[in-house]
């Protein structure tokens, strides 16, 4: 008998990426984005009501992994790959580089990242090598590309969980390595960020930890985002589920999730209930595959409460 997902999930898809991110819904398309990194493809999928898929996915091939993408004010996508960060104009169009990677691409890439509400693009980098803290995590506007925070100084392992709260006052980053998602003050104006602090401390991954394991493990924190009540839903990646966590940080829910790896959480609908999320299934075991063959599909639930709406890149 195959495995199934756990009551109220929606297998959405049932070919599997490698390492499902970055999913946005886009309401004049009715259409959900995402990519699969180390596929090395773009990926869209329309979807009727609620949770229906219409139609086959639409794939996109990149020349390089893609680490996030966002919608462009007035069509196409900013897509953050692991050589830059390219604009295209439209699906499977001509790509034109905005700026080159600003760091050694053997040993980083773009992860994570979305827009903010003033149409900047903001995208972390993950430090492949994991034995040094050098992730960063940078903006782009119309001046160029800025390094907002990380590096030597107070850098990530892998750049995650990037969002912003309703009233666009707090951003949120988190390092998946160190299982801690941060928070800082924002300025909406500047783009700086000031005032960080520890948002929310996961326990860490016990020494020779493996799936399947009796010991108790419940993940570290994968992609995120904030819903209408400003409320922060992150993935735990190995945790086999999402947390939901109030602005002051204090878990207020554990949503158990299909697959040992969700990655990536996002809102979508015409009203913005239904929870999507991406999924991987990279590196991970035959034993692990076979109980769980969807590892890596998309999946979706309905919701009570609403997400938010997706920010756009507003290219100058």
């Amino acid at each position: 008998m195959t495995p199934q997902p756990p009551p109220h999930w929606q297998a959405v898809t049932t070919v599997p990426d490698g390492l499902g991110e970055s999913p946005f819904w886009h309401p004049q398309e009715s259409r959900l984005y995402w990519v699969d990194i180390p596929g090395r493809r773009l990926a869209r999928l329309t979807i009727k009501g609620q949770m229906q898929a219409h139609g086959a996915v639409e794939y996109w091939p990149m020349a390089e992994e893609p680490g996030c993408i966002a919608p462009v004010q007035g069509g196409g996508l900013i897509v953050a790959r692991r050589d830059g960060i390219y604009l295209a104009r439209e699906w499977g169009g001509a790509l034109q580089q905005v700026t080159a990677a600003p760091y050694d691409s053997t040993k980083q890439r773009f992860n994570d990242g979305k827009c903010d509400a003033q149409g900047r693009f903001w995208a972390g980098s993950l430090y492949e090598p994991k034995g040094q803290a050098l992730g960063v995590l940078y903006m782009l506007d119309g001046q160029g590309l800025h390094t907002m925070m990380g590096g030597a100084q107070d850098g990530v392992i892998t750049a995650n969980g990037l969002a912003w709260s309703p009233d666009g006052r707090t951003t949120y980053w988190a390092d998946t390595a160190a299982h801690q998602v941060r928070a800082f003050d924002f300025d909406a104006t500047t783009g700086q960020l000031s005032a960080g602090r520890v948002f929310h401390q996961m326990s860490p991954k016990p020494a020779d930890w493996a799936w399947g394991d009796e010991a108790p493990y419940a993940g570290r924190p994968d992609g995120a985002v904030v819903d209408s009540e400003g409320c922060y839903w992150s993935a735990q990646y190995e945790g086999q589920r999402l947390l939901r966590l109030s602005p002051q940080g204090k878990v207020l829910t554990v949503v158990k999730t299909p697959v040992p790896c969700p990655t990536m959480p996002c809102f979508g609908g015409p009203d913005l209930k239904t929870l999507f999320i991406t999924t991987s299934r990279q590196g991970r075991s035959p034993q692990e595959l076979l109980q769980h063959p969807y590892a890596g599909c998309l999946f979706a639930m309905r919701m009570d409460v609403a997400g938010l709406g997706v920010n756009s890149f507003v290219a100058k």
